[in-house]
């Protein structure tokens, strides 16, 4: 049987422009490899230790609230629109630009679907691109990368009022979408759920410069004026992109991160996917450049399964918290009570104030 690093491989020169005959060749060995490692894990059992972070008392949490710092807090039902989202008719209107990348351009994704193991399946892709009318054309503006395009339908006037309060920079915000559908064997899934820098890559080298060229914007190289955020799966992957290329993002924001083992292929080195952020691959490193906000709801996805399943998503983002805060990170981590996965009442009522302390300590040209 190949080794990860040959697995690696062949995912690596299909990203680099094979053919595509030698591309869907060499995803279906992939493909074959990644299910008989799965198949020896499964048989040889998991590898729960035991000796992570204890559960949360919750009950010592303090209160979210516009003062809240760092730390751990607690938010509960009723969830209410903030005043943020109420559209304002004395600030000033950004630009909406929509743009749509293609697979058949990608060096890096050229596309796969679970249902079609090995074959390229073209797909195309949204990119909603919000610039500020504050922007200042020539000059490198901040900037955000929002996966799965999460919160495009608010992110707009979000902006367009904290702007004008000076409460936010003058930033350009990217919403893209994934290469669909979700999980092992899918694009969305290969995107988001692979620990790598590949994805961070991707948007470096392929989507903005495609925002830069078509929204005729500069975007900084300032790793402390680039934030990546995302919900569920999109969540993981924003903090892949810091963790991985932490010399391009240092601000994250997450809702019911999917901090969970996903990953496909699998990889030895981390064989249970984003549970080994807060497993091991934070408490053994250095303490990085991060600063994460991070949310997670109290009936999130599979939030009774026991730990030996690698699938709870509320045990994951307690650990992650855990795991931050030992580390001295910058963090601030929301509990929501009564809610669920990507709890979009909750969204609605935190990300104002979410996108606000994510950028604490950026500089705010007033």
């Amino acid at each position: 049987m190949r080794s990860w690093g040959s697995v690696q491989s062949i995912f690596n020169r299909a990203r680099s422009g094979a053919s595509g005959s030698e591309y869907a060749m060499n995803a279906k060995t992939a493909s074959v490899t990644a299910i008989a490692i799965l198949i020896v894990s499964a048989c040889f059992g998991s590898d729960a230790k035991g000796h992570q972070a204890p559960p949360i008392d919750f009950s010592k949490f303090a209160a979210y609230s516009p003062q809240a710092n760092e730390g751990d807090f607690v938010i509960g039902p009723p969830y209410h629109d903030a005043p943020e989202l109420q559209v304002r008719s004395n600030v000033p209107k950004g630009s909406v630009y929509h743009l749509l990348m293609k697979s058949e351009d990608s060096k890096i994704y050229p596309g796969i679907v679970k249902t079609q193991p090995g074959k390229i399946v073209p797909y195309t892709r949204k990119v909603t691109v919000y610039v500020p009318s504050q922007y200042i054309p020539g000059t490198a503006a901040p900037f955000f990368v929002s996966q799965d395009s999460l919160g495009q339908g608010e992110i707009p006037t979000i902006l367009d009022n904290m702007i004008a309060d000076h409460r936010l920079p003058a930033m350009v915000g990217i919403m893209i979408d994934s290469g669909g559908s979700d999980a092992q064997g899918s694009q969305r899934g290969l995107e988001y759920d692979t620990l790598s820098p590949w994805y961070a890559n991707f948007i470096e080298t392929e989507a903005l410069p495609l925002v830069s060229r078509e929204c005729h914007v500069q975007l900084t190289k300032d790793p402390n004026g680039r934030m990546t955020m995302g919900g569920s799966s999109g969540a993981a992957c924003a903090f892949t992109m810091a963790w991985y290329r932490t010399d391009l993002y240092h601000r994250v924001l997450s809702y019911s991160g999917t901090f969970v083992n996903q990953q496909w292929p699998p990889d030895p080195e981390n064989l249970h996917g984003a549970w080994e952020y807060h497993d091991k691959l934070i408490p053994n490193s250095r303490t990085k450049p991060i600063r994460i906000w991070m949310e997670i709801g109290e009936h999130d996805i599979r939030y009774q399964d026991e730990e030996s399943t690698y699938h709870n998503w509320v045990m994951a983002n307690q650990r992650m918290a855990s795991v931050l805060k030992n580390k001295h990170y910058h963090y601030q981590y929301v509990f929501a009570r009564d809610a669920r996965h990507v709890d979009w009442g909750v969204v609605r009522q935190t990300l104002p104030q979410a996108l606000e302390w994510v950028w604490k300590g950026y500089p705010i040209k007033k």
